[in-house]
């Protein structure tokens, strides 16, 4: 009967646990992209940068 009463209580202490562990993942997943984003070339590190985008358009170009 007494886990009746504090079930309010349980709820939100399983909730913050969750988002506080959600946001530890988060953290340690950027930093690990972060790190395989830089390369070593002849012992130094160099910074990849990828970049996605449509393609213009022949006529796009012409225009531009």
């Amino acid at each position: 009967m007494n886990v009746l009463k504090n079930m309010e209580a349980i709820f939100l202490a399983a909730a913050v646990l969750v988002g506080v562990t959600g946001a530890a993942q988060a953290a340690s997943i950027a930093r690990h992209v972060r790190y395989d984003a830089q390369v070593t070339i002849e012992g130094r590190q160099m910074a990849v940068v990828k970049v996605t985008a449509k393609r213009l358009p022949a006529a796009a170009k012409a225009h531009a």
